[in-house]
């Protein structure tokens, strides 16, 4: 007959409720894999799976009741580790996002908005290209395993119960400040081109009072705009990668101002 102590059930808890909870951080905000179409049953069956396949790798949990307080602020602590890896991510994508919101303001789109999944909110058709685009890159550079992979290590850079310092909280302000200026940066050629078309409207209908700047416009505004975002393809792949190897480089910065 098996005997199970309550010494050795408590620690097979903490060996899989710890990584477990970090790693269902991770899901819940990292780009992809808290995609609102996702089942939430398939996201819990990635979360344990993804614990179990580290589990072996992993170092040594803390001797702590699992049915303790100790043990729910360890766990809390552990999910909010998971959370902010995936958030600092996905402060890169929202770059993306601000970029194509700005593009389709400028090309008039800025009224036709689809439902988005991903946020759970309203989206404007360029920022749902852009976005699709960016997330189509992230999954063939890997981006996905290379997260479960960064959330494994952690546990070696960051073992379960240590404190983590203030300072890498404050790390995601600074790089949630610094989202903005990456989607202005990625909107200002297609900003300043279409800015350039707006200015020639503007003169050509000074010169002629009787053009319908409305009926004539926009159609000219939309169609300059979507050439350019044609054009501006091939350069925008490039960009997409040093921004999400900049999201990566970001982790790396918040799991050391952690320790």
């Amino acid at each position: 007959m098996l005997d199970v102590s309550s010494a050795q059930l408590d620690a097979w808890l903490a060996a899989l409720m710890f990584p477990l909870a970090r790693v269902l951080g991770l899901i819940a905000s990292a780009p992809l894999l808290s995609n609102r179409a996702v089942p939430l049953r398939i996201r819990l069956a990635v979360g344990l799976a993804a614990a179990m396949a580290i589990l072996p790798a992993l170092p040594p949990m803390p001797a702590v009741p699992a049915d303790s307080w100790m043990a729910l602020g360890i766990l809390v602590h552990q999910a909010f580790i998971g959370i902010a890896i995936g958030f600092m991510m996905r402060l890169f994508f929202a770059a993306v996002d601000v970029a194509g919101e700005m593009i389709g303001l400028q090309m008039g789109l800025s009224f036709a908005v689809f439902f988005n999944p991903q946020t759970g909110g309203q989206s404007s058709v360029v920022a749902e290209i852009l976005g699709l685009l960016t997330l189509l890159v992230f999954l063939a550079l890997n981006g996905h395993l290379m997260l479960v992979q960064v959330v494994a290590m952690s546990f070696e850079w960051l073992p379960v119960g240590e404190a983590t310092h203030h300072k890498a909280w404050l790390l995601l302000v600074r790089y949630a400040a610094a989202m903005f200026a990456s989607g202005v940066l990625l909107a200002l050629p297609m900003v300043a081109a279409l800015l350039i078309t707006n200015i020639a409207l503007g003169v050509l209908t000074r010169a002629a009072p009787q053009l319908n700047l409305f009926a004539v416009g926009f159609p000219i505004t939309l169609s300059a705009g979507m050439l350019m975002l044609l054009f501006s393809m091939a350069a925008f792949g490039p960009m997409l990668q040093n921004l999400l190897e900049s999201g990566f480089t970001a982790i790396d910065q918040l799991l050391r101002a952690m320790r």
